[in-house]
C-alpha cells in the first residue's frame, strides 16, 4: 500500500497551506491557527519531512501566542492576542517540543495557569469561562508531562473524574452521563496512560472492561473499512486516529480489519495532495494529519524508515521524541 500513498503531494499540500493568507478560509480559521500548524508540522514530522517548514518561524509564532499578564498568564491562545485556552496551550507547547525549544516556555507561569483550571472534583475547565470537558483533562496532563511537572495537579482526582465519565458500554463521554464518543474515549484513555500508577488498569482493565471498550471501538468499523465516532454515523478519516490510538494503548489494534481501514484512508487522498474526511471531499490539514497518523499506527510506513517515523499513540508526537523527552506513559497488553 505504500506505493499508493501520495507522499510528495501531501508534503506539498501542507507546505503550501500558508501561501494564500488573503483567502476566506485562512482568515476564518485564525482562531485555531496554533492547532492547524501543529497538525501540519506533525504530519510532516511523521513523514520525516519537518524541515520543509520554517521551524524558527513556527517557534516565534508559538511564543507570540502566550498570554503574559492577567488571569490567563502562562496560557496560550490559538493566535496572538487571543484568549488562552488549554487546547491551544497544548498545541503551542507541542510545537515548541517538535522544534526542540521547550526551554522557551515560561514553565512556572504555564504550570500555574493549568493548575488554576483544575476543579475540586478533578475535572478541568478549558479556560477561565468554565466549560468542562474530558478533552481538557487530556490537554492538561499532556502539557504538564511535556513540561516535566505532571504532579503539579491532583492526579488521583483527575483519574477519579475520568472514571465517573465511563459508561455502561465501556466508553467515555465529555462529562459524567454524556454518551460515549470515540474522540472522548481517546482523551480519557490517553489521559489515563499519561497519569500512570496503574490508572489504565484500575479504570478500564478490571472486570473485562478493556475487552468491552475494545469491542465498542472495533464496532465503529463500517462496510467502507473506515471508522465512525459513534453508532449510526458516517465513517471519517479522523477516527483512524481517535480509535486506532485507543486500541493501540489497549493492545487491541488487531480487533479491526487493518487492511480495509488503510485502504479507506488511501481512498480519501486528494490527487492534488492532502487527505479528506471521506472519499471525494475536500482535503484539509486536520484530516491529512490524522490520516497520516492512522497509517503510521497501522504500520503501513514500515517499509521505508528514511521517509517515515512512528507516531506515539498516547502523545500524538513522533515516538522518538517521546522517548527522547522520557515522557511518562503506560500501555496495556491483550
Amino acid at each position: 500500500m505504500e506505493d499508493q500513498f501520495l507522499y510528495t503531494k501531501h508534503v506539498e499540500f501542507v507546505v503550501n497551506l500558508d501561501k494564500n493568507q488573503e483567502s476566506v478560509e485562512y482568515i476564518a480559521s485564525e482562531y485555531l491557527r496554533a492547532s492547524g500548524i501543529y497538525w501540519g508540522l506533525s504530519a510532516l514530522e511523521v513523514l520525516n519531512c519537518g524541515s520543509s517548514l520554517e521551524k524558527e518561524a513556527i517557534v516565534s509564532f508559538a511564543i507570540s501566542c502566550a498570554v503574559k499578564d492577567g488571569k490567563q498568564k502562562g496560557g496560550y491562545g490559538g493566535f496572538p492576542g487571543h484568549d488562552a485556552h488549554l487546547l491551544y496551550t497544548l498545541s503551542c507547547v507541542q510545537l515548541l517540543a517538535l522544534c526542540g525549544r521547550l526551554n522557551l516556555v515560561n514553565r512556572d507561569d504555564t504550570i500555574s495557569y493549568i493548575t488554576s483550571l483544575q476543579k475540586e472534583d478533578g475535572s478541568f475547565s478549558g479556560d477561565q469561562w468554565g466549560e468542562i470537558d474530558t478533552r481538557f483533562t487530556y490537554c492538561a496532563l499532556q502539557t504538564l508531562a511535556l513540561l516535566g511537572s505532571l504532579h503539579s495537579i491532583n492526579i488521583e482526582k483527575s483519574v477519579e473524574y475520568i472514571s465517573k465519565c465511563k459508561n455502561f458500554d465501556g466508553g467515555f463521554g465529555s462529562v459524567p452521563g454524556a454518551e460515549s464518543h470515540a474522540g472522548q474515549i481517546f482523551c480519557c484513555v490517553g489521559a489515563l496512560a499519561i497519569a500512570g500508577g496503574g490508572a489504565l488498569e484500575r479504570v478500564i482493565g478490571e472486570n473485562g472492561g478493556a475487552d468491552l471498550l475494545g469491542w465498542w471501538l472495533s464496532e465503529r468499523q463500517v462496510d467502507s473499512g473506515g471508522l465512525n465516532g459513534r453508532p449510526e454515523k458516517q465513517s471519517d478519516v479522523c477516527y483512524s486516529w481517535w480509535i486506532l490510538s485507543s486500541l493501540s494503548i489497549l493492545g487491541r489494534v488487531n480487533w479491526i480489519d487493518q487492511e480495509k481501514l488503510a485502504q479507506f484512508i488511501l481512498d480519501c487522498q486528494d490527487p492534488s495532495g492532502g487527505i479528506a474526511d471521506r472519499p471525494g471531499n475536500m482535503a484539509d490539514v486536520f484530516h491529512t494529519f490524522f490520516g497520516v497518523a492512522g497509517l503510521s499506527l497501522l504500520g503501513k510506513f514500515g517499509g521505508n524508515s528514511n521517509k517515515h517515523r512512528i507516531i506515539d499513540p498516547v502523545y500524538a508526537l513522533p515516538l522518538n521524541l517521546v522517548e527522547e523527552l522520557n515522557l511518562p506513559r503506560e500501555l496495556m497488553k491483550l
